[in-house]
């Protein structure tokens, strides 16, 4: 049983105090004047001048106030669409950039990692390879230890050179070198020690690194290493042969130097290929896919693909959830009744605009009973024209066609297809400066500008209506004074008449 209570106190009402009208300012002044007249004192100008200026006025300032306050609320309005649209094109598109929506590489041995380049497509992958030997880099050590590292060992120049090597069997001398077609690179050292003989090498940046090694007796040797490459071979030669740089050397017949690790090309054999590589990560090899070899494979790896199926289910329920947000935006701002952009074509043309999402095709070339919009993979429009997402049959649609829904949601290679470009033409409509939005803000703020030039205009002619009143008023106040002080003086002189007349 609903229990109610009522009180046998009436509310009163509250007193409104009426918008004054020009009349009643006119009014009200002229009784100023008529009281101050008849009380025999001077005119309150300081209170009269600006009652009639603002009768005068009042009018036509409040008109221009209130489509002033209509005018800003439209350009808040146009705002709050603008960035709406602009937010859903520009977040879907970060989301497409970041790759979570695009098929993955696999590898079945981790002695290949496999990664997807940035905007590859790599659905349907599916390759063979083996590794067979890795790239490698040539490294050399000094074999003569020296006791103090910063003592000075000598003065000179070396000669840097790059090209391919071939090595003894125990892969620890070089037996021959060519010179590559780069220029060699010649630089000097002063008075060295063996932290400045590696400082030296590692200033001019030419591909070597050099180091310095301390074992355990507290000797320090020196150690070079190049890039991998079996071109990326060098010799380092001290241009004075005699000097105690030469004991520095690399090259064939190297008697201080020895070889620790040779430079050597990455072997692989793809689908039955045999191809080489100068690095061990490679880019150029499988198309959209980056390689890592990690160790030489003892069986043939096998590259695929995964689907994203969480992903892209998740990418779906974010679409319909932020499109909704979008529309109920746009909705508020062109409501019929109360939206303040309800007669602003622009906005009244993004609606139906995005109002066709489900139903625009996303991609082109599908096959035959592929998918290729928004409705046919589960998005369905609602009575009051929100989106739903019927799980069920995005879930069906992504065990038989997640190939078409991935590019449908990705987009094409050129970006001319796929829900990102749908969306991005959305935005730019809406924001264009011509048509759009954009052109929308320009002519309401042209209209704020003429608004705030007509207050400027009447703030100029109350200004000179109120110099003039003032004028008027003190002249006629000064005029009165005069008539009073007259009648006085001849109330006097008749009241004494008649007393000597008595």
């Amino acid at each position: 049983m609903a229990i109610s209570t009522t009180s046998s106190t009436a509310t009163p009402t509250p007193a409104v105090t009426p918008t004054p009208t020009a009349a009643s300012v006119t009014k009200n002044a002229a009784q100023s004047l008529l009281t101050s007249l008849n009380a025999g004192s001077g005119i309150d100008t300081a209170s009269l001048v600006p009652s009639l200026v603002e009768a005068q006025f009042a009018a036509k300032t409040a008109q221009l106030t209130a489509k002033s306050n209509t005018i800003t609320t439209q350009i808040s309005g146009l705002s709050a669409l603008k960035s709406a649209i602009s937010g859903f094109a520009s977040a879907y598109s970060a989301l497409v950039k970041g790759g979570t929506l695009t098929s993955q590489p696999t590898s079945s041995n981790a002695a290949l990692g496999v990664s997807a380049l940035a905007g590859a497509k790599v659905a349907g992958l599916s390759s063979t390879i083996s590794v067979n030997q890795l790239a490698g880099a040539q490294t050399i050590r000094t074999t003569a230890p020296i006791t103090d590292r910063t003592a000075v060992i000598g003065s000179g120049s070396f000669t840097l050179t790059f090209g391919a090597a071939t090595y003894d069997a125990a892969g620890t001398a070089m037996t021959s070198f060519t010179a590559g077609s780069g220029t060699p690179v010649t630089f000097s050292v002063t008075d060295a020690s063996l932290d400045g003989i590696a400082a030296a090498i590692n200033a001019q940046g030419a591909g070597i690194t050099a180091s310095v090694v301390t074992d355990s007796d507290g000797s320090a040797y020196l150690s070079m290493k190049g890039a991998t490459g079996a071109s990326q071979a060098f010799t380092l030669e001290a241009t004075d042969k005699s000097s105690k740089l030469a004991d520095f050397n690399v090259g064939p017949g190297a008697k201080n130097t020895s070889v620790t690790a040779t430079a050597q090309n990455a072997r692989l054999t793809v689908d039955g290929i045999a191809v080489e590589r100068a690095s061990n990560t490679i880019n150029n090899l499988v198309p959209g896919v980056k390689l890592q070899l990690n160790t030489v494979s003892d069986k043939p790896v096998t590259l695929g693909n995964t689907t994203p199926t969480a992903a892209l289910s998740q990418a779906m329920s974010d679409i319909v959830e932020t499109y909704n947000e979008v529309l109920s935006t746009l909705t508020e701002q062109t409501n019929p009744m109360t939206g303040v952009l309800r007669g602003d074509t622009a906005a009244q043309s993004l609606l139906r605009s995005l109002k066709t999402l489900t139903l625009t095709p996303l991609s082109t070339g599908a096959t035959a009973g592929a998918p290729t919009t928004l409705a046919q993979i589960g998005v369905a429009t609602n009575r009051d024209g929100t989106l739903r997402l019927d799980a069920a049959a995005l879930s069906s649609a992504l065990l038989t066609n997640a190939g078409a829904i991935e590019t449908m949601l990705n987009g094409s290679a050129d970006g001319k297809a796929g829900l990102g470009a749908v969306l991005a033409s959305f935005a730019a409509a809406a924001t264009s400066t011509t048509t759009g939005l954009g052109a929308s803000q320009t002519r309401y703020t042209a209209a704020q500008s003429a608004i705030l030039d007509a207050k400027a205009k009447i703030a100029d002619q109350s200004d000179a209506m109120t110099t003039r009143l003032t004028q008027q008023f003190s002249s006629m106040n000064s005029r009165v004074s005069s008539y009073k002080s007259i009648q006085t003086f001849l109330t006097n002189q008749i009241a004494a008449w008649n007393k000597s007349d008595s």
